[in-house]
């Protein structure tokens, strides 16, 4: 199967069975959608989204937080993984928001990225999530999946592989392919054994054809 075709129906599944898609972190500004995404690295989004109910009770905005101490936001985030960092991440986020940028959250991935705690994939997300620009965020989930489906082809790295998939999808589907994406390894698509017993997109997933059926056929 040609990779344009495996786009096509890719698109057509996922608008037919999953026409809304969005992030599980649970947010109401952009302020705490990036705060959400900074403590998301390497952690659940349901153990976020128990953490940081408490977190902008305290902190509700970034002033706030730019005004508090690593010691104070890390008490609030000690369940998440990794807390001293995120906290350090946090504080610094919060300062530079308020200095160099009037505490208003910019909207241009390379600004984003300036942040503290904020890497290539936390910018996409807010420019995706919030600004609905063809930004691709690649996770793990995101990485694994688009390879098994054959969306990507050779990608050895996260920028490889958000590459691949802005120059394929309609730059209108980037923003929720990315959660389909994500949805679909999170719950199906898993990374030690996928589900593809459940799987409604194993007709065009290489993945399957070519992995599992083969195995399938060979001979004992």
């Amino acid at each position: 199967m040609k990779r344009a075709d495996r786009y096509q129906k890719f698109i057509a599944y996922f608008s037919e069975h999953q026409p809304v898609a969005e992030t599980e972190l649970v947010y109401e500004n952009t302020y705490q959608l990036l705060v959400s995404v900074i403590l998301s690295a390497q952690c659940t989004d349901k153990r976020v989204n128990l953490t940081t109910p408490a977190l902008f009770v305290a902190f509700p905005t970034a002033e706030v937080m730019a005004a508090s101490s690593q010691e104070e936001i890390f008490r609030y985030i000690k369940s998440i993984s990794y807390p001293n960092n995120k906290a350090k991440h946090l504080l610094g986020m919060a300062k530079m928001l308020m200095n160099d940028f009037g505490g208003v959250v910019p909207d241009d991935v390379e600004l984003l990225q300036k942040l503290p705690g904020v890497g290539r994939k936390t910018a996409n997300v807010i420019a995706s999530v919030v600004f609905n620009q063809a930004s691709m965020p690649v996770d793990t989930h995101v990485f694994r999946v688009a390879a098994r489906i054959g969306l990507t082809v050779n990608a050895k790295t996260p920028r490889a592989c958000e590459d691949q998939l802005v120059k394929h999808l309609p730059k209108e589907k980037i923003p929720i392919a990315h959660h389909w994406l994500i949805l679909h390894g999170r719950y199906v698509c898993i990374a030690r054994k996928p589900k593809c017993e459940v799987c409604g997109i194993t007709g065009f997933c290489k993945y399957f054809n070519t992995e599992l059926l083969s195995h399938k056929k060979a001979p004992e």
